[in-house]
């Protein structure tokens, strides 16, 4: 089927968006996958079922991974279904903005959680598996906010910064055993999300982007990817900008 061919992935927040280009994007690889999901098991279930439909396997597996017990279970579910763990693919977040004199405690530390918390509780499952079979490849989905800061978003951006930060720490921490951990930080991307933006406001998005579009959910899956993949195994602690060129 491809270069992935019988590896093991798991990927948060895999039900929609972003996420689930990733997980479909391995799946077609090759990739046997873990479709994580919070709330929504129908649409879970629907990217297990394309997955199936490419040729490869996959289980959805329900998980609020900003608590730790349930992020290793999601991690042990990996080992449950398909005897292991290659790739863990960070994707989960959400964003809750507003300027930061108006923003609520609850919406910071819901953001934090989602973003960055859950990575890391993630990250610590994962790297037992990784550890003892001295392989292993984890990506993590940043974002240009999180490079170079967007008004109404201090608790995204700062969440996306911090995720910067865990990579780099991570990867030096790993690489003596072969396990890699790269960002990828994507721009603006059409999702649901940005589907809801006012035209005025996505008018003057657009004129800000050297490539004049958005970038589709596949473009940030083969960037995820190739970072996954055992090509990249002289890749550790970088961060990937899929922006359009917004950021340079």
């Amino acid at each position: 089927m491809g270069e992935l061919d019988g590896q093991v992935a798991v990927v948060t927040g895999s039900s929609r968006g972003i996420g689930r280009a990733i997980a479909l994007e391995l799946g077609a690889r090759g990739c046997r996958v873990v479709i994580n999901y919070h709330h929504n098991e129908a649409a879970a279930q629907e990217v297990a079922t394309l997955v199936r439909e490419a040729g490869s396997e996959a289980v959805t597996q329900a998980a609020d991974i900003c608590v730790s017990e349930q992020a290793q279970q999601l991690i042990d579910s990996a080992v449950t279904n398909f005897g292991g763990l290659d790739i863990l693919v960070n994707n989960a977040g959400i964003t809750r903005d507003g300027l930061s004199m108006r923003m609520s405690e609850e919406d910071w530390d819901a953001v934090l959680d989602t973003n960055l918390k859950s990575a890391f509780h993630c990250c610590k499952a994962a790297q037992r598996i990784m550890l003892r079979k001295r392989y292993g490849r984890i990506v993590n989905i940043g974002s240009v906010a999180g490079l170079v800061g967007n008004a109404g978003q201090i608790n995204y951006a700062s969440a996306k910064a911090g995720l910067v930060g865990l990579t780099k720490s991570l990867a030096r921490e790993l690489a003596s055993r072969s396990i890699t951990v790269n960002l990828v930080a994507p721009g603006y991307v059409s999702t649901e999300m940005t589907a809801k933006l006012p035209q005025e406001l996505m008018q003057k998005i657009l004129a800000n982007i050297p490539l004049q579009r958005l970038a589709q959910p596949e473009e940030i899956a083969m960037a995820v990817a190739f970072l996954a993949s055992p090509g990249a195994g002289y890749i550790t602690g970088q961060v990937l900008t899929v922006d359009g060129g917004i950021s340079m």
